[in-house]
């Protein structure tokens, strides 16, 4: 199991366009990845559903989990698209 910790950079936290390119994101990783703000409940990242839900907004510290081959570099690759503001590009 890989985990790694994130601080949501965009504007508008992880709502409309940034949750839509984080769910794309994590979709094509085609390993199940999942994700939480302040130490609540594991939710399936690739589910819009679940990040409009999370309700993370602009410097919320998220955990990421991902388990499989590959799991460590999709976690840094997410992470990094994370910490993005992704209402600038």
């Amino acid at each position: 199991m890989a985990e790694r910790q994130a601080t949501i950079a965009s504007s508008s936290g992880l709502h409309a366009r940034p949750a839509k390119l984080f769910v794309q994101a994590v979709q094509e990783k085609k390993i199940p990845v999942t994700i939480a703000a302040n130490g609540g409940a594991d939710l399936n990242a690739g589910s819009i559903l679940s990040l409009m839900g999370l309700g993370a907004g602009h410097g919320t510290v998220v955990t990421l989990k991902a388990e499989g081959e590959g799991a460590e570099q999709a976690l840094d690759e997410l992470v990094a698209l994370l910490e993005t503001d992704l209402d600038a590009q």
